[in-house]
């Protein structure tokens, strides 16, 4: 195994982990309305970001995120990230987690076409049939809805396009994510304050108590797993990310089943295995590919 794939598979399945649990943050604060909590977030990140930065010393990645050629990227992905976190915090608490979790269900799918057409990665065989089962799930899932589902196709396109942006350019993950959240913060700072001042029960932390350190907690979870998706970004092709992002909606589906006890039928049951195989199809033969490469000899050196 590669230092690259040792460091990012790690990355990527902790990043998924924490995203796969966040409606249970989300479902909590949802007293707090959705651009409340969103301007929490941006702005509670960017003390988390400098923070990390100044553990790992590493204050030349920050000056280069803020060069022109950069900054227009890192300007356009913070916007597109923007748009997923308020779409996802409004949906969980409008009673359409399962709904979401579709969302990161599809953008996988959306992952390997971007990686195909814009990274020219390749497919084996085995993987294309775990795509063409996973795409089935999908559709099947969609049709369970019965409606089209806006919730699910906005999220994957704004996430997919975020990790396209985020893999080109060439800069250190939490660098990059300072830049996006310093970008943001001056727009949540002013709607925050018109919000506190100006709007029927309008505040500035919540309800107060318990609200304040949840709000303030809400930098770590947003900046941690994005910084590590932007690292195994780097390190993994995107098919590998797109396929292990299953984590994520598997986990957010079974909390808005159990937990939030939204409606789930045969229909559901059977998307669910269709994209469950797809997974352990692909993830085999991954595993299969690296063992058969580590096991080729190296070239002779001349």
């Amino acid at each position: 195994m590669t230092a690259a794939l040792r460091l990012g598979f790690p990355a990527a399945l902790a990043c998924y982990l924490i995203w796969g649990s966040l409606p249970l943050y989300i479902r909590a604060m949802s007293h707090v309305g959705a651009f409340e909590l969103l301007a929490h977030r941006i702005i509670w990140s960017v003390p988390t970001a400098i923070f990390l930065i100044a553990l790992a010393a590493n204050w030349r990645d920050v000056k280069t995120a803020f060069r022109v050629s950069n900054l227009k990227w890192l300007a356009l992905s913070s916007l597109l990230i923007a748009a997923n976190w308020s779409i996802y915090i409004w949906s969980v608490n409008a009673g359409r987690a399962m709904e979401a979790s579709l969302g990161y269900y599809i953008n996988p799918l959306v992952n390997v076409l971007f990686g195909m057409l814009i990274f020219s990665e390749t497919l084996r065989l085995a993987q294309w049939f775990a795509v063409a089962i996973a795409a089935t799930g999908v559709v099947i899932m969609a049709f369970a809805f019965g409606h089209v589902p806006w919730v699910a196709l906005a999220l994957c396109t704004t996430f997919a396009c975020y990790g396209v942006i985020r893999k080109r350019v060439a800069i250190d993950s939490r660098a990059g994510f300072l830049v996006e959240v310093s970008l943001l913060a001056p727009l949540a700072g002013l709607w925050l304050v018109w919000f506190a001042t100006t709007q029927a029960g309008g505040r500035w932390m919540g309800e107060g108590g318990s609200d304040i350190p949840l709000l303030l907690a809400a930098g770590p979870i947003t900046a941690i797993p994005l910084i590590l998706f932007a690292l195994a970004a780097k390190r993994l092709k995107l098919s590998t990310i797109g396929m292990m992002q299953y984590i994520g909606p598997t986990l957010q589906f079974l909390i808005a089943l159990f937990v939030f006890k939204e409606a789930f039928s045969p229909v559901h049951a059977v998307a669910f295995g269709f994209i469950w195989t797809a997974l352990v199809i692909f993830t085999a033969d991954s595993l299969m590919g690296e063992a058969k490469a580590r096991r080729r000899p190296e070239p002779l050196r001349r």
